[in-house]
């Protein structure tokens, strides 16, 4: 275990423990979310360290390096991720139709999993390169749909303004060095291109409402626990700027329905498709900003 000492957003070196919450994936152990003192951001403190990390994704529940459909959960994860893709690419052509030819079409999706957001991106014409840190996820990729992944050790060797657009679906939160990671996104982005940033939002009604059960504090894979608020702060300090921020809407059911296992061992389908339409329903109301999981269009300053 390592214990972190400075705030990764502001620097300061003092916090105060916000939640304990416990691995319900592999280990089953309590991990405590501490909050800075200084300017509110929560991480998980102290934490496995790099080495020992890797042990806490090795779980057929882990649905994401797994791509397993066992269960109703995962199996309304999947029915849902074919509409997603969908609309991920949607996304994807509508940033990078403004400053790619046919010429330079390059994507670089940074924890790129089993690989399905690559498969459909390639398909539309791009090209696609996936960073994998786990090499079960990255068999999983090339054996599914022939896509090229390569190790997390070879982000570094990347040339630098090679890519028009970059992702991190659900990455970012993972990532133990992670103002080195923003400095290595940056440099590896031409000009004119773009960043895509989606992470849970701590500060939605769901969070709020299941505190130490809600699902996508997921510890301790979760390293960091944002607000929109925090990824502003966090990319101004790396000089870059979130020109938008949208909503992930099916988040908030899905982790609404394994909160509700968390809290009461039974699925609760009902109880947890209620929290989700209500937490969606407050994130609009309060002008669009809190949603259980958010979009991050991200650029140079």
């Amino acid at each position: 275990m390592e214990i972190i000492n400075t705030c990764p957003v502001c620097s300061s070196d003092t916090f105060e423990t916000y939640l304990i919450c416990t691995d319900h994936t592999v280990s089953k152990k309590e991990f405590t979310i501490v909050k800075c003192k200084s300017c509110g951001f929560k991480y998980t403190n102290p934490r496995p360290s790099e080495i020992e990390l890797g042990g806490y994704y090795k779980s057929d529940e882990y649905i994401s390096h797994s791509d397993i459909q066992k269960g109703l959960v995962n199996r309304l994860y999947h029915f849902v991720r074919k509409y997603t893709l969908i609309k991920k690419l949607q996304l994807v052509a509508r940033l990078t139709a403004a400053v790619m030819d046919n010429n330079s079409k390059n994507i670089l999706d940074i924890g790129c999993g089993t690989g399905a957001f690559l498969d459909v991106c390639n398909k539309a014409g791009f090209n696609c390169l996936g960073i994998e840190p786990d090499p079960d996820a990255r068999k999983i990729a090339l054996n599914k749909y022939g896509v090229k992944v390569m190790g997390e050790e070879e982000l570094m060797n990347l040339p630098n303004e090679t890519f028009d657009l970059i992702t991190l679906w659900h990455v970012l939160e993972h990532v133990p060095r992670l103002n080195e990671r923003i400095e290595k996104i940056k440099v590896l982005l031409k000009p004119m291109g773009r960043v895509i940033v989606a992470v849970p939002n701590c500060s939605s009604y769901d969070a709020k409402y299941y505190k130490h059960f809600w699902a996508a504090y997921d510890v301790p894979r979760h390293l960091y626990h944002f607000t929109p608020e925090d990824i502003s702060r966090l990319f101004v300090k790396n000089g870059m700027k979130v020109e938008q921020c949208l909503p992930m809407r099916f988040d908030s059911f899905y982790v609404s329905m394994l909160s509700e296992k968390y809290k009461t061992g039974k699925s609760n389908f009902i109880k947890a498709i209620w929290i989700g339409f209500k937490s969606n329903f407050l994130a609009i109301r309060s002008g669009g900003k809190q949603f259980s999981s958010q979009i991050y269009v991200i650029s140079k300053s």
